[in-house]
């Protein structure tokens, strides 16, 4: 079945969790990205594809977060675009096994555009199509343009995939973690509609501050935009850091909890993002399977 079918029919597509918690808990450094894994250590992208797989996820995202030009480049691997691209959507389809649909994860840019920055809008969406393109061709079912805060990068991003793959579907989430805004003072009402404008086939909130604060903004988008089809996939609660490292406080039975709640506001794709696990993203899949909540 295809993602725009899946995505229209039956119970809820169930999403994958955290990819870099899962990778750093499988000795991913601190200094290194999960993008080098890929190349270097594709056993264990694959380990934690895998595990989401069989905790029930229909949809999991490539291990491509930071697959662009500029946040490649930290890594050392700027001139390796579409190598990194290529190969995540390769380990994700393996790993997948025909159980589950691949999405192209792209993450921002990790740098401000003009004027607050030096990258133009113009170089934003060709270094968005560069990655896409990659993406596109490596097969993916779906390009996915998630935690964004910006309205312009957002943009330039969902205009990148476009150019790349215009038969693609193309779905875009934003991170609301500062007072129910993004960190660049974008009101959930304001993605949505800029969002819908722009034709993007779903849309929503991931990664966030609290589980509250992504319900409130699934709440606000609804408001503006009652037929759109809404996306949830929230960390798995407050972080709180215990000997230098964060550990989440929402357990898998919150996180289903939550699920449902956003469901019912009118989300069709749930999974979830930093902190979460198989085990989170399991009781998600077995609370929207039960035939009360399908």
């Amino acid at each position: 079945m295809d993602f725009l079918t899946r995505l229209t029919s039956g119970p809820p597509i169930v999403a994958d969790g955290a990819m870099g918690t899962m990778l750093q808990a499988a000795g991913l450094s601190p200094g290194k990205t999960g993008e080098f894994w890929v190349l270097e250590r594709p056993d264990a992208v694959a380990a934690v594809h895998r595990a989401y797989v069989e905790a029930g996820a229909d949809l999991i995202l490539t291990c491509t977060f930071g697959g662009t030009r500029p946040r490649l480049e930290r890594s050392g691997l700027a001139n390796r675009v579409a190598e990194v691209n290529r190969r995540a959507v390769e380990i994700a389809r393996q790993a997948a096994a025909g159980r589950a649909l691949v999405a192209g994860d792209i993450g921002p840019l990790g740098e401000l555009l003009a004027p607050l920055g030096k990258r133009s809008y113009e170089e934003a969406v060709d270094l968005f199509a560069e990655q896409a393109v990659a993406l596109a061709e490596a097969g993916v079912d779906v390009l996915y343009i998630e935690t964004m805060s910006s309205l312009e990068e957002a943009r330039a991003a969902v205009e990148g995939a476009r150019r790349a793959a215009s038969h693609l579907p193309i779905t875009l989430t934003f991170s609301f973690d500062t007072h129910g805004r993004t960190n660049m003072g974008v009101r959930p009402e304001q993605a949505a509609k800029a969002a819908l404008e722009w034709g993007v086939t779903a849309l929503g909130a991931n990664c966030g501050y609290t589980l509250e604060m992504t319900q409130e903004a699934l709440e606000k988008m609804r408001a503006v935009a009652s037929d759109a089809v809404l996306i949830a996939k929230p960390n798995a609660g407050l972080p709180r850091m215990v000997e230098g490292k964060p550990v989440y406080d929402a357990t898998p039975e919150m996180m289903a909890d939550f699920a449902v709640r956003a469901v019912a506001l009118g989300a069709r794709i749930v999974g979830g993002c930093c902190g979460s696990t198989p085990a989170h993203i399991q009781a998600i899949a077995q609370r929207l399977n039960m035939p009360s909540t399908s």
